[in-house]
């Protein structure tokens, strides 16, 4: 089964260590699915204002009304949800055999760096990470991976959690960015809109995609879709990446 947020009643929880992307910092996909799991919105807009790092503990504030966050001890908010809609309409995916050439180029690719990213890191164990691919399909229109989510990942009912249905939703967007519209390294998620449309189940082939929208300077927009391998769309985001000053 997935390792669980630690939470009190007290609403204090504390993401485990091996949920990051860059070290010690809380994978984004995964806090935004935290949140958007707390939301009684269908889509959800969550925001990163500041770094929430592993291992410590933070506060799941709700509002009462449509709002949660996640705030630090000193009561200075580091992630928020809202309720929001999405504009974007995603290309077809790509065949299971096309996804699955790309995830075979990726990690194959000199150019993909080893990590223990949660969401595309080749170093987690299978059930500890996502062990999600993503790389250019031959055309290179779309950033793509098949993926079949290990069982480890999964609730009682072989579904997955929201928070990770988002984590999925998260790394193939900054590969797009950085593949189709030149991000800088370092670069990380501003904030990530999504919905889920159908359970996405351990054990079964599905499909990532994603692609470059727009970009303004240092700000990348990027689209992510995760479908079954028939194609039927199971969860979409836009995303807004930003480079560091100086990248």
């Amino acid at each position: 089964m997935t390792e669980a947020h630690h939470m009190t009643e007290a609403q204090q929880l504390t993401i485990p260590d091996h949920i990051h992307g860059y070290p010690d910092i809380a994978f984004g996909g995964y806090v935004a699915g935290l949140l958007a799991a707390h939301s009684p919105a269908d889509t959800v807009r969550v925001d990163f204002r500041r770094a929430l790092h592993v291992g410590k503990p933070v506060h799941l504030i709700e509002s009462g009304g449509d709002r949660v966050a996640l705030a630090a001890p000193d009561g200075s908010v580091l992630v928020e949800a809202s309720p929001s809609t999405l504009a974007i309409t995603p290309p077809p995916a790509p065949s299971w055999s096309v996804a699955k050439t790309a995830t075979e180029t990726a990690l194959t690719s000199p150019k993909r760096q080893v990590t223990d990213c949660y969401g595309c890191g080749i170093a987690c164990p299978p059930g500890r990470g996502l062990r999600l691919f993503p790389w250019s399909t031959p055309d290179h229109d779309l950033i793509a991976a098949a993926w079949t989510p290990d069982p480890n990942l999964a609730d009682a009912n072989g579904e997955l959690p929201a928070e990770v249905v988002w984590s999925a939703l998260d790394c193939p967007g900054g590969i797009a960015a950085w593949v189709q519209s030149d991000m800088g390294q370092g670069a990380f998620t501003a904030a990530l809109t999504a919905t889920q449309l159908r359970p996405v189940l351990a054990g079964a082939e599905h499909i990532s995609h994603a692609w470059a929208i727009h970009r303004d300077g240092r700000k990348h927009t990027v689209g992510v879709a995760l479908s079954t391998a028939d194609g039927e769309l199971c969860a979409l985001a836009e995303a807004l990446w930003i480079e560091p000053k100086g990248a």
